[in-house]
Formats: structure tokens, sequence, C-alpha cells
């Protein structure tokens, strides 16, 4: 695969809770899905990470504008790991990250992680394909749904 990830820590799980050991089990697991010679970090990683600016209410809290602006440290660390997907464990941190790829020009796919494990499985419905980039979209696995397309 030619394809490189990098990885979102989420504050909530890594930063402020249960540190470098969960990370390093999440990088694990991505591992096993997506090969681990694909991975390309961020750097600062880990509890060093920076914070993508979605969490603790900021998504939901009306200022969209300083939170993109606050948010453009994480654009410019994604960018520079060179990957063409985020994996995200936190549902703010894709759906902020995701909205900073637009806005600042990314150029890079966000995705959840069960996205990434769910596809590495055979198992990821069509209709579960919506954040993956054309190199992705079209992976030719068995779902039963399948037919229903």
């Amino acid at each position: 695969m030619k394809i490189k990830f990098t990885v979102q820590d989420p504050c909530q799980i890594v930063r402020k809770s249960f540190g470098d050991k969960i990370a390093d089990d999440f990088r694990f697991a991505i591992a096993q899905a997506v090969g681990e010679e694909n991975i390309a970090e961020m750097y600062p990683n880990k509890s060093n990470n920076y914070c993508c600016g979605g969490g603790g209410g900021f998504l939901q809290s009306g200022f969209k504008d300083q939170r993109l602006a606050y948010g453009k440290i994480k654009d410019d660390q994604i960018k520079d790991s060179g990957a063409t997907y985020c994996i995200a464990g936190c549902h703010n941190c894709h759906a902020q990250i995701h909205e900073l790829s637009h806005h600042f020009g990314g150029n890079y796919q966000v995705v959840h992680f069960w996205t990434i494990l769910a596809l590495s499985l055979g198992i990821l419905g069509p209709n579960e394909r919506m954040y993956l980039g054309d190199d992705l979209k079209d992976v030719n696995v068995f779902h039963p749904e399948s037919a229903l397309y």
C-alpha cells in the first residue's frame, strides 16, 4: 500500500487520561489494519500532541473563526506528516479536522478509526465510505449490503 496515515491522539483519552500507553495501543491497532510502514507520525505526538481545537464543546460553541484559527496548528502538523489520511479516534476530532482540511486546503482525508478497521476486515458497507478518498473508496471487499447498490 502506498497510502500514508497519521494518527490524531484524542485529548480526552491520551493527553488528559491514560497517556502514552493508550496512544501506543491505538497505534498498534492501526498498524495491524494499515501496516506499520504506512504510518507517518505527527510531531509532537502521543501525550505531547496538539489539540485539534474541536474538543471541550468548542466544536458547538459558535466561535467558528476562532476554532479554525486555533486548529491551524493541527492542520499544519498533519500536512507536515505527509499523510494522505488522518485517523481520528474521537468524533469531535474527526469533525474539526475534516473541516480544517477543507478550510485550509489540506488535501488529506479524515477517517474514523472504526472505518479503517472495518475496511481492513472487509466489512465496511458501501454506505459507510463517504470519508474515504478515491484511493480507498472502491476497495473491493465482500459485504452483504453490496448487493443493494
